[in-house]
């Protein structure tokens, strides 16, 4: 079986307050996009997860050993898989790469298991894995509350287009990134907005700059996403600038691309 495993944006991020239990309260609208990746899965003689990124780790860190052990402990299921991750999504970028694997991991095995588990416990346990995960069961399109996993499916966003810029070299921890927020008191923000550009960008001025440039370059709408370190871009800019990789993609519908066709071999 191979499944598209698609990046994601966010598209508004308001941080509400810090919880109780360490986390952060957010409301988040949140878009699936053509940009990601793909994940083979296939019966095997033992347990084996390999990607195309040789300096991604395949220990249990990674989040699709983590979706398989939890997979495997929630329903006894046992046939040995080798699971391949051909990684295109940058880590520590804001595109949950990671949680979009361990959702699309999650599907898989449901599949291939014939257990047939309904998505409302598969999405249950993929919030215990990560708080992005979630999102990815949704209809592409969706409002996040809590810490992520309290997911509300929208009506489909229209396939908009918009280029991804992204800085080469290190991205941001996201823990380190909610460790320099500050509440936001502001009522009125704009339509694309996020609370985490401003720790973002002390931790980082060159991507404030960097903000700035992609506006001067004729883009209406520039707004990091996540705990970055990616911005999407809306208008008709000029996407050409050293040392920053553009991504042209569109928004997804998952009804139409993803998770509904899987290719079976």
């Amino acid at each position: 079986m191979k499944l598209f495993s698609p990046a994601k944006l966010n598209l508004s991020f308001r941080v509400l307050n810090k919880r109780p239990d360490g986390f952060h309260e957010i409301a988040t609208l949140m878009q699936a996009i053509s940009f990601g990746e793909s994940l083979t899965f296939e019966l095997s003689e033992r347990d084996r997860l390999t990607t195309s990124d040789p300096k991604l780790p395949c220990d249990e860190s990674n989040l699709i050993n983590r979706a398989l052990t939890t997979f495997r402990e929630k329903t006894g299921y046992r046939r040995p898989l080798h699971i391949h991750a051909e990684k295109q999504i940058p880590q520590e970028a804001g595109l949950g790469g990671g949680s979009g694997n361990c959702a699309t991991t999650l599907f898989a095995l449901n599949q291939l298991s014939g257990l047939a588990i309904d998505e409302e416990r598969l999405r249950e346990w993929a919030g215990e894995i990560s708080s992005d995960a979630p999102f990815f069961f949704s209809s592409g399109s969706a409002f996040a509350t809590g810490r992520g996993e309290l997911i509300e499916s929208l009506t489909p966003l229209k396939p908009l287009s918009l280029w991804l810029a992204r800085p080469k070299g290190e991205g941001l921890s996201t823990p380190l990134v909610y460790n320099h927020w500050h509440p936001n008191k502001a009522e009125a923000l704009p339509h694309y907005h996020n609370d985490l550009e401003l720790p973002a960008f002390k931790l980082r001025p060159d991507l404030a700059q960097l903000k700035e440039k992609l506006l001067k370059l004729g883009f209406e709408t520039v707004v990091m996403t996540g705990s970055g370190t990616t911005f999407f871009c809306l208008g008709a800019g000029d996407p050409n600038l050293p040392d920053v990789e553009f991504i042209k993609t569109h928004f997804l519908s998952r009804s139409a691309d993803w998770y509904s066709t899987p290719s079976i071999f």
